[in-house]
């Protein structure tokens, strides 16, 4: 019936009886099978110079272009007991609002007005210093006061040794006249003696000559004593002066001394003090962490932490915030063999979830139903899932995303790049070649021609 074999059987056969063969066999079914076939040739033919937008396919979830308006935990600072709770899952609390509040779990922290007794720590600490201060101004009056008195003290001495040295002087003079005058007396007794003895003098002469001797004499010793103890005065002056000075200066060492000790003990009252305004700070800072605050405005998402009475520890989650006011975009993942053909302001059709669509892969003008995006931003490293992360803002010539979309619903993407013909696109499928690769290089040669 097909005519495979050389042998027919259609003489054997009576075909009258049977009325779909009869129509099988016919003349005319043969044409129409043609002409089927010859349109369907042609209309492939005139498809595959159909252009077909090249795109990249790839999944991905929406998500907000600045981190602080995605979804954030809420965590205490410090270790606490719930006491009250003034949201619930749903409300919308505004900045600053009190979402919880906690009470003190450490011992150390128990005292009810720990933080007066702490401030007045600080006023002590702060009047220890202005003791120090006074103490130290006293001291270094006294120190000047003793000064002057040193310089005034060895002024005086300084004058009454230039007078000493005067009158040592005037002494010398006066013992340097007295042996003079004895040597004189002393000769002129030696000729009067020689005349006595020649009988030349007479006794009384000679008495006069010896008396005026010895008076020379006792000139002599009371103005060399009189020099002496002159000497003796300038030494002992002499000797006032360095003991006026030394004793001076151990008074004002000791005052120095005193005045170092005084400024070490203030030194140490600073630290304290600052220790203790720090301290005072911590405190009060403490207090105001009892009650946990909305960092911002938004939606109380999922309290993780509940209950009255229960424990929390430092750094621990108690609630998600969902921000008020947020620009939406789209985070999708690419491969790396992908990536080098797309760049910053190439254009997205979005398919949300929960958003019909009619979608026609190469045709996306004629597709209904989804969004246009742009590149925003494009990851410099690979991510954990061995792909690159791009994020895809609103494209603002386009219909605006649905009001209604939520962070975290997910997406269907198409990543726009050049329109080739169908028969480049399965060529480029079969062989597997990335997209709009090859016709890029065609488009640098032919430019360059």
């Amino acid at each position: 019936m097909l005519n495979i074999s050389r042998e027919k059987v259609s003489d054997k056969i009576k075909s009258y009886g049977f009325e779909a063969l009869t129509k099988v066999e016919a003349k005319k079914s043969n044409k129409v099978l043609r002409k089927i076939i010859y349109v369907g040739l042609a209309i492939t033919f005139v498809i595959m110079f159909l252009p077909w937008t090249q795109n990249i396919r790839t999944n991905g979830k929406v998500t907000t272009l600045k981190p602080g308006q995605r979804p954030q935990s809420i965590n205490t600072v410090i270790a606490g007991q719930i006491m009250y709770w003034y949201v619930q899952e749903g409300d919308f609390v505004r900045k600053g609002d009190t979402i919880l509040r906690i009470a003190e779990v450490k011992s150390e922290y128990f005292d009810d007005k720990l933080l007066n007794r702490t401030k007045d720590q600080v006023e002590f600490k702060k009047n220890s210093i202005n003791a120090y201060d006074n103490k130290i101004k006293t001291q270094t009056d006294q120190m000047a006061l003793l000064t002057n008195q040193r310089d005034l003290k060895v002024e005086q001495l300084q004058i009454k040794l230039a007078q000493s040295k005067l009158k040592v002087q005037n002494d010398s003079l006066s013992y340097d006249a007295a042996k003079t005058y004895y040597l004189i007396a002393q000769a002129q007794f030696k000729r009067a003696d020689s005349l006595y003895k020649d009988g030349l003098k007479s006794l009384t002469d000679w008495e006069k000559r010896r008396n005026n001797l010895q008076d020379a004499k006792a000139k002599e010793t009371t103005a060399k004593n009189k020099w002496l103890n002159s000497k003796n005065e300038l030494f002992s002056i002499l000797l006032e002066i360095s003991n006026t000075q030394v004793k001076y200066k151990n008074d004002i060492n000791k005052l120095q001394s005193d005045l170092f000790s005084t400024q070490s003990n203030k030194l140490d009252a600073e630290t304290n003090l600052s220790k203790l305004e720090n301290q005072f700070s911590n405190y009060e800072y403490r207090n105001k962490l009892y009650h946990i605050l909305a960092p911002q405005s938004g939606y109380i998402t999922k309290t993780i932490t509940s209950g009255i009475g229960e424990t929390i520890k430092e750094g621990e989650k108690v609630v998600t915030l969902m921000p008020q006011d947020y620009e939406l975009a789209v985070e999708l993942y690419v491969e790396p063999i992908d990536l080098p053909l797309i760049n910053i302001g190439e254009r997205v059709r979005i398919q949300f979830d929960g958003w019909p669509a009619i979608v026609f892969s190469g045709w996306p003008n004629a597709s209904h139903g989804t969004y246009g995006g742009i590149v925003y931003a494009i990851d410099q490293y690979i991510s954990d899932n061995g792909k690159y992360r791009i994020l895809v803002s609103p494209d603002t010539t386009d219909y605006a995303w649905p009001d209604a979309l939520r962070f975290g619903a997910g997406t269907n993407n198409m990543i726009l790049l050049g329109d080739v013909p169908i028969w480049y696109e399965l060529w480029r499928r079969i062989n597997g070649f990335p997209p709009n690769f090859y016709a890029d290089k065609q488009e640098e040669k032919s430019n360059k021609k």
